[in-house]
Formats: C-alpha cells, sequence, structure tokens
C-alpha cells in the first residue's frame, strides 16, 4: 500500500487539494541537529535536564514520532540518505565517515531532495555542515580523494584560492554557506557557494578537556571561532527566509547544524541555562536557534504553510548505560565521557541502551517532529517506524515528483501518517553501525548481524565462542533495553530477518517490500 502510495502521488496531492489544502506547493525546511539524542529534548524525556520550549512547541502543534531512526549511527552516511533516499552503505563509504577533504559522496547523476525541488519551482537554499564531500585540490591542482585509514587530514597543501566543486551548489542548491565538515576536524573555515570565504592562513591547535574532542589540528580562516559558528549558522537561516518574504515560489531550506556534536562550545550567552553542564547549555543553544527560524517564518508570512521538519542524524554520545552485565557475565562498563553524564545525571537517549556510532537503539532511534498548521493537525504522537531516510519519498509524494534513477530507492513515505490517512508508513527498517554492522527491524523484532555495539560502546567487538550466538536477536516490545538475547530460541524468525535484510541488501527496500 506504501508504495502505490508513492507512485500515485499525484492523486494524493489532487486528494489534499480537494480537502481544502492549497494548490501551491509549501515551503520546507528541515533542520539537522548533530549528535542530539532522543532524550535530550523535554517533549521526549520529561525530567532532562535541558530546557528545549521550542522543540517542545514544534511537538505541541505538530507531530512528535516517538520511534524513528537514522540510517546509520554515524553523520555521513545519514546525511546522504536522508538527502538521496538511498542507503550510503550502497556507496563506496561502507563505514565510518568523510573528513572536511573527503571527496563528493553524492554521484553526479544522483537526484537529492534539492534537485527534486528545483524540477517544481522550488528555491533551494542550504546553510549548515555539510560533511558529504566536495573536491578539493593541492596546490599541484591534483584532486585530493579518499582518506582511507588515515586519520583526518590538517589542509596542509590544499590550494584554497581554487573553486570547490561536488558540494551543495553541484548537487540543487542555489546557494550554501557553512561548513564543510565537523568542528573537530578541519578546515576551520566558512564556504559561501565554491568558495572558500576567507583564507585560512592560520593554524588551529585542537585541545582536549572533559568537553572538548581532541580531534586533529589544522588551518584556520582569521578570526573563525568555534563558539560563533551556531548563531551564525542561525544568522544565515533567518537571513534566508527574510530575503524570502513575498515571493511567489516555495522555498526549502535544509539546514544541518553542528551542534550539540563535539568540540561542545556554548557562546557565552548560553552558558548555565540548563542543568546538564556545556553539553546541556549546548543543547539550549540548538533549541534557541529553532526558535529564531520559526519566529523568522512568523514574521515572513510563511509559518503556516511551511513544513518544518526537526530530527539528528544519530544517536546522542553523552550518555552511559550500566546494563546488568555482558553476555560472558561481565558488567559492561561505562560509555564514552559517562563520567561527565553521571556528574549532571542527564541522560541524552534516555533508557535507550547504546550511544552514537552503536547497532543498539541509542545509536539511531532519534528525535523526529514535523510541524505543517496549513495540513496537519497539531499535538499529534506517533509510533509508526520511520527513517529519515523517508523524508525522500514523503516529499517526492508531497509534491507530485519522484527520484530519477536509483534516488529514493529505500525510501517509503510517510505522508499519509501526517494527514491521518494511514497509521504505519514503513514495513521494516534497517540500521548501520560505525563499523558497519547491519541490523533489521521488523515489527517488535530487532536483528544484529553480529555480537557486541559495533561503535562506541565497549565491546565494540566480539568474536563468538563455539556454541555461542552468532549475532542478538531483541523482541523490543517486551524488551525495549536489548537486554534478553533470544537468538537461540528464534531459528525460524532468524532466517526470515536475515533472508529479508540480504534482499534488501541485494535489491532496494522498497523492492524487497514489494515481494513481501
Amino acid at each position: 500500500m506504501v508504495l502505490s502510495r508513492f507512485t500515485l502521488a499525484l492523486t494524493v496531492a489532487a486528494l489534499l487539494a480537494v480537502s481544502g489544502a492549497s494548490a501551491k506547493n509549501p515551503h520546507i525546511v528541515i533542520i539537522l541537529a548533530d549528535d542530539m539524542g532522543w532524550g535530550d529534548p523535554q517533549c521526549y524525556q520529561a525530567d532532562s535536564k535541558i530546557p528545549t520550549p521550542n522543540l517542545d512547541r514544534l511537538a505541541a502543534e505538530g507531530v512528535r514520532f516517538t520511534d524513528a531512526h537514522t540510517p546509520s549511527s554515524v553523520c555521513t552516511p545519514t546525511r546522504y540518505t536522508l538527502l538521496t533516499g538511498r542507503y550510503c552503505w550502497r556507496t563506496w563509504l561502507k563505514q565510518g565517515v568523510l573528513d572536511g577533504f573527503g571527496p563528493p559522496l553524492i554521484g553526479e547523476n544522483e537526484n537529492t531532495l534539492a534537485t527534486m525541488l528545483k524540477r517544481v519551482g522550488y528555491r533551494t537554499a542550504c546553510v549548515g555542515k555539510w560533511h558529504l564531500g566536495m573536491q578539493w585540490h593541492d596546490q599541484d591542482g591534483n584532486a585530493i580523494g579518499e582518506r582511507g585509514p588515515q586519520k583526518f587530514r590538517s589542509g596542509e597543501g590544499i590550494d584554497f584560492e581554487r573553486d570547490i566543486t561536488g558540494g551543495p551548489v553541484d548537487v540543487g542548491f542555489d546557494t550554501y554557506f557553512g561548513i564543510s565538515a565537523s568542528l573537530d576536524m578541519s578546515p576551520y573555515a566558512y564556504l559561501r557557494d565554491r568558495r572558500v570565504e576567507t583564507l585560512p592562513t592560520e593554524w588551529h591547535e585542537q585541545v582536549e578537556d572533559t568537553t572538548f574532542l581532541a580531534g586533529v589540528s589544522g588551518v584556520k580562516s582569521p578570526g573563525f571561532d568555534i563558539h560563533d559558528v551556531l548563531p551564525r549558522f542561525g544568522d544565515e537561516a533567518v537571513s534566508v527566509i527574510e530575503s524570502h518574504a513575498g515571493h511567489d515560489e516555495p522555498l526549502f531550506l535544509y539546514l544541518p547544524l553542528n551542534s550539540p556534536h563535539l568540540p561542545v562550545a556554548p557562546s557565552v550567552d548560553a552558558k548555565g541555562k540548563s542543568q546538564a553542564g556545556d553539553y546541556g547549555d549546548f543543547v539550549w543553544e540548538t533549541d534557541r536557534e529553532v526558535g529564531r527560524v520559526m519566529a523568522a517564518l512568523e514574521t515572513a508570512g510563511m509559518s503556516d504553510d511551511t513544513l518544518i521538519l526537526f530530527t539528528s542524524d544519530n544517536g546522542g554520545l553523552w550518555h552511559w548505560w550500566d546494563f546488568h552485565a555482558d553476555d560472558d557475565g561481565g558488567k559492561i562498563p561505562l560509555t564514552p565521557r559517562g563520567d561527565y553524564v553521571k556528574q549532571f545525571g542527564h541522560q541524552s537517549n534516555a533508557d535507550w541502551r547504546g550511544t552514537k556510532a552503536d547497532i543498539y537503539e541509542g545509536g539511531h532511534r532519534v528525535p523526529f517532529l514535523v510541524r505543517w498548521p496549513a495540513r496537519v493537525k497539531g499535538g499529534q504522537v506517533s509510533d509508526a517506524l520511520v527513517e529519515l531516510t523517508d523524508v525522500f519519498a514523503t516529499v517526492a509524494e508531497l509534491v507530485g515528483q519522484s527520484g530519477e534513477g536509483t534516488s529514493g530507492m529505500d525510501s517509503f513515505s510517510f505522508l499519509p501518517v501526517l494527514t491521518g490517512e494511514a497509521e504505519t508508513a514503513r514495513p521494516f527498517s534497517i540500521h548501520h553501525s560505525l563499523r558497519g554492522m547491519f541490523a533489521l527491524r521488523k515489527d517488535d523484532w530487532k536483528y544484529i548481524e553480529g555480537r557486541a555495539s559495533g561503535g562506541f560502546t565497549r565491546p565494540n567487538i566480539l568474536k563468538p565462542k563455539p556454541g555461542e550466538p552468532e549475532g542478538q536477536l531483541y523482541h523490543l516490545g517486551g524488551d525495549p533495553q536489548e537486554k534478553a538475547n533470544r537468538w537461540p530460541q528464534e531459528p525460524d524468525r532468524l532466517t526470515a530477518m536475515s533472508q529479508l535484510l540480504d534482499q534488501v541488501r541485494d535489491t532496494s527496500a522498497r523492492q524487497a517490500a514489494e515481494k513481501r
């Protein structure tokens, strides 16, 4: 049924018009937080120690999804899938993330949300952290390739006076302002369209303390300060909205933030705004920037017919989970930076097991809020299973388009869930960890193709002993914290789920669902 809705997008759009909705395509704003956990916003975890009034308002005025997931437990793969509707492990990036000088991950012939929306008259703008690769060159004119197993690169020897290709403005965005990757990697510089805004003639020395990730030292533009990046993104996003007021064409704004990813760098005026230390203050500041975007839409008279979606690219890092025992009977140690988390008593991922990068729920279950006053009833809470992968098909159905080539091949529309026409969206979901471990979720069952976390939580790699389970199987309905491995008791279920996962990998999520 989901597949037929996707292919009959024009019919659905017509039905919406008959029901009183405007025939004009809505503005679309997608805000992607970086490493925000399911339990950070108070609308998801009532005892969160971080005030999030703007996210709470989005939830109250829209739909709050409780069973939403990222396709990967880390950054780059999720961003790729969000924009293309295609799992990133189908590309050359099978695990890990790009650094600040990685080559373009999106192929020249691939559709993105931006290229698809441009076909129907949207103005498209991207502001924020890209982290999907761009084509840089060295001083001799050689294209910079993949980094391979080496650490993040510092930027020495890069020709920063040359145009950078393969980035946002080459994959459908009219304009771009932002940074090439995370702030724990070089270059520490703003980019505008295809150029570095200010040449990086200085050196940024990375340091480490409780809240500051030791990434790499690297080149830096004069005056560039990591504490200014988040509010600068907010300024640019507000400017895009203000400049669009009164225009006839719809706007698509993609706003991937740098927060609350490490380095935790709240502005001076954000200090002390939470009860969860610097990390909590950074989440509070993230919420503030969301509020600024909402206010700008209201001032511009665009709020009512804007579909605004807020989510995160993976689960939170600031989490510890003192699980009763591992499979060998030993106590599971704290996840990274667990001592800091215990100090403030704030669990970024609430009660879900694991952390960013893990195959467990804490690695990929994320906040997911959608508000669209003109067409979607507010105050809804949905337990429909959705992925960020599904944004592509949802937007495609909304505007009566479809992805060209392989774009959208793994995406299912949740538009019927938003409009109240259906309670479910996708029949199963696929998860992928930092180290390339796969999992499949179907109904209340979760099949993990391997042992351990596959990410940051220790143990992250575990080779089964003779006679031990080769993987993990959990019944999330009765065991949401993934404590009891049911692998030995469910051989038929294991076979069926393993076969389904293979079908997805061999074809596409949509084709695999159709065969079922």
